[in-house]
């Protein structure tokens, strides 16, 4: 974190922080090839920091200024105590035996002692392992073996997980797990006092052993066939891309983040933590887990300035009975990923919700996780119709899925992403690294793509989604964002289902807005008759109260395909 000494707009300052703005990036100019590649540029370099080092810069910055804010149990820490808070932990895990290198297994809902361990394992140099909390036993055993998690920090329960019982039944499969410490319990505090042995000498040296590109996360991506894989990532990747998310919707240390998105999850712990600490913000925790009247009370008690959240958590919190009588002025900007949003949804989040700010991110674990960020100053189209530009320091481009040629702008296409955001490879797979990063460092998303002439990305859906009709190709989301202008659907997912015919038909499943009162099939084609073309007409429908979410707020579509294949 740097000093706050003061800025020229546009130009870096002694510390490498920037009143943003950029060089001009990613659309073309005359002479220019026109094909669909693009990099950021900006004046300000990368941090060369690790985690512990830029934390301990924002401590000396704002030492009494909030950093951490817990709503639920009304705990605060200014970063002066939140860093003492983290030394406490560093020094406990330290003398349990965690060395250098070390997984250190984080299983736990969104709670003060999640981001504590985040920035206490950076510390020493241990790779903090990101466990779902909704991972059930058999799942619990495969990232514990995979990993090689030796210590393991866990929540006692939540909701209908037991999570030291599930920790039992897998233990005598684990023989690499050696200790385990559950938030809530004497076994918590036995950690933190176990500590008062290891003086700030040997924690200082354990620091000044660490490197920035040395790895200090892996996060498991969600697998639809098979076991997840394991993405690892440096102090370098997520510090920076942390930062530079913060960069673009103009973070100080004035900020507070109100942090609905699970941290277990890039979203939260980078996106959300590390930007705010690598801008002297303040961290708000609204509840354990989503709900949308939590949230909505810890922005108006918080005084929140930022908000982030999937499309249908804005939706759940725009349609909560009573959302009129929360004050919600102190927003100013916010941060909205996951999939698309509709543009009925952006204009109310930007009118209701004075979110006249709020960015569109797109990204995923792979790449730490951002690649493409909108603007403050984008106007309505770029939010809802694009997902941003490249960010600083990183390129993308757009390439045909089974040449691997760069495509010409305007044209669809993998998107690809390379820099110092793409992991270091799934931990302990090298040939499934090999698979998804190619030998010039390209990350390659499975997200179909095009590159504007203006530098905007836009996702058309993913490759395994995409739906071949009778020889069409045809991209869901397009389908989406239209029948999301019908009166009568509060929200819909378009996905492909076998059939004999045409190979695959379009299935339009629909949340309506009235439960007593949902379109038909009937309804859904006479409303895209003349405005779409025939064969992207859903020929099939279901009325759904919500649809099968991840933990992280995404619709799990893979499902929706299996639950309907059969007619």
């Amino acid at each position: 974190m740097p000093a706050p000494t003061p800025r020229t707009e546009g130009s870096p300052d002694t510390g490498g922080h920037l009143a943003p703005q950029e060089a001009p990036q990613g659309s073309v100019r005359p002479g220019s090839s026109a094909l669909s590649y693009a990099h950021g540029t900006a004046p300000t370099p990368l941090l060369g920091d690790t985690i512990g080092r830029n934390l301990d810069r924002a401590i000396a910055a704002h030492p009494g200024r909030e950093a951490l804010v817990d709503v639920p149990s009304g705990r605060r820490w200014t970063y002066e105590q939140f860093g003492r808070a983290v030394d406490e932990l560093a020094r406990g895990l330290v003398a349990n035996g965690v060395s250098k290198g070390d997984r250190v297994g984080i299983w736990a809902i969104n709670c003060p002692e999640w981001v504590l361990v985040q920035y206490a394992t950076a510390r020493i140099g241990a790779i903090m392992v990101n466990i779902n909390p909704a991972y059930r036993s058999h799942e619990l055993e495969y990232v514990l073996k995979q990993a090689g998690i030796s210590v393991l920090i866990a929540s006692l329960a939540h909701r209908s997980s037991d999570y030291r019982r599930m920790v039992e039944e897998v233990r005598p499969n684990c023989p690499r797990l050696r200790e385990t410490f559950y938030i809530g319990d004497p076994s918590w505090e036995a950690l933190i006092v176990s500590g008062v042995g290891v003086t700030a000498d040997q924690l200082a040296a354990r620091e000044a052993e660490l490197s920035c590109d040395d790895p200090v996360n892996i996060q498991y991506t969600s697998g639809t066939t098979g076991f997840p894989k394991g993405a690892t990532l440096s102090h370098h990747s997520i510090l920076n891309n942390g930062y530079w998310v913060g960069e673009l919707v103009g973070y100080t240390e004035q900020d507070r983040v109100c942090l609905p998105v699970p941290f277990y999850h890039c979203f939260g712990m980078v996106m959300g933590n590390l930007a705010a600490t690598s801008h002297g913000a303040c961290v708000v925790i609204p509840a354990p887990s989503f709900d949308p009247a939590d949230t909505l009370r810890a922005v108006e008690r918080e005084r929140c300035t930022s908000l982030y959240g999937v499309p249908t958590m804005f939706i759940a919190e725009l349609n909560l009975p009573g959302f009129a009588t929360y004050d919600l002025t102190s927003l100013r900007t916010g941060i909205m990923a996951g999939s698309p949003c509709p543009v009925e949804v952006m204009k109310r989040v930007v009118s209701e919700m004075h979110m006249a700010e709020v960015s569109i991110c797109y990204g995923m674990t792979e790449t730490s996780p951002v690649s493409t960020q909108t603007r403050r100053d984008d106007d309505l189209e770029h939010r809802t119709g694009t997902v941003g530009r490249v960010l600083p320091h990183i390129e993308v481009k757009v390439v045909d899925p089974a040449t691997g040629v760069t495509v010409p702008r305007g044209t669809a296409g993998e998107l690809c992403t390379r820099g110092y955001s793409v992991m270091l490879g799934y931990w302990e797979e090298p040939e499934k690294t090999a698979e998804a990063v190619d030998p010039g460092r390209w990350m390659h998303t499975g997200d179909l793509a095009v590159l504007r002439d203006d530098g905007y990305v836009q996702i058309v859906g993913r490759i395994k989604d995409m739906i071949i009709r009778g020889g069409e190709n045809i991209y869901p989301r397009e389908i989406e964002e239209f029948l999301h202008g019908h009166p009568k659907i509060a929200d819909v997912q378009v996905v492909g289902v076998p059939d004999d015919t045409y190979g695959e038909e379009i299935l339009a499943c629909v949340v309506p807005r009235d439960a007593d009162d949902p379109p038909s099939l009937d309804d859904i084609a006479a409303y895209c008759k003349d405005r779409l073309a025939h064969y992207k007409i859903p020929r099939r429908m279901e009325v759904l109260d919500a649809f099968p979410m991840t933990v992280s707020g995404k619709v799990r579509k893979v499902e929706l395909r299996e639950r309907y294949a059969a007619g």
